[in-house]
């Protein structure tokens, strides 16, 4: 007689993804900070919406109270928090966000003087345009794309970003904290420019640009969006 045949496992399957999260630093007035949110919703209402948000709390000393406070008035807000930082473990209670760690820095500084071998920089070349809702993230540095993106979808860069044709989404250069990136287009119709997490809505483009070509980069703290010659 046959034995009987065994059930055959099955195995979980596991797949890495990548997001890019928001990372909130709130500041002392909280109240003054909250207001700053409210502002950048209501010129982009759906800036935040789909996106997950982690808050550092390493510039603020709350109290659990204050951190529930927080957290609800970022729930109020339609902001999903996905983790905390910044803060010690008993500072928070069982039904808050979990505290995450692991993040990338945006900078590295070597222990101890190392020799550094010369390399080209890593860039991506998409010859397709961005069509609306997809997402493009390379961090490891420029992003070129022959055609245009869409609105509603979205190019983050470690680097620069060069779009040859008509930018109408959301472009973010310079991510992992290098503030010489710019970003550069045929045609400006952008919803988001932003460069190491200094940013402007399409509110905030003059309108004498729109629809010309330009480049947005960082002087300072301010980004400049001025006509490409």
């Amino acid at each position: 007689m046959e034995a009987a045949a065994r059930p055959q496992r099955q195995l979980v399957r596991l797949r890495g993804r990548s997001y890019v999260a928001f990372v909130f630093v709130p500041t002392v007035p909280i109240v003054d900070w909250l207001q700053e949110i409210d502002a950048t919703i209501t010129r982009s209402p759906g800036f935040f919406a789909g996106r997950p948000v982690v808050v550092d709390l390493s510039s603020v000393d709350l109290s659990q109270s204050g951190i529930a406070h927080l957290l609800a008035s970022l729930q109020e807000r339609n902001i999903r928090v996905l983790g905390l930082e910044g803060v010690e473990e008993a500072r928070l209670a069982q039904n808050m966000p979990p505290l995450l760690s692991g993040g990338r820095p945006t900078t590295v500084e070597p222990s101890a003087p190392k020799k550094i071998e010369p390399r080209q920089p890593a860039s991506l070349l998409l010859e397709n345009p961005v069509r609306s809702g997809q997402t493009v993230i390379f961090p490891e540095g420029d992003v070129t794309i022959l055609g245009s993106v869409g609105s509603g979808a979205e190019v983050v860069a470690g680097g620069s970003i060069h779009i040859y044709g008509t930018l109408r989404g959301r472009a973010m250069a310079g991510v992992n904290g290098h503030s010489s990136a710019r970003i550069y287009c045929q045609k400006i119709e952008a919803e988001l420019l932003a460069i190491d997490g200094f940013y402007q809505t399409a509110e905030d483009i003059d309108v004498a640009l729109r629809g010309r070509p330009a480049q947005a980069f960082l002087q300072g703290n301010t980004m400049r969006i001025t006509a490409l010659n």
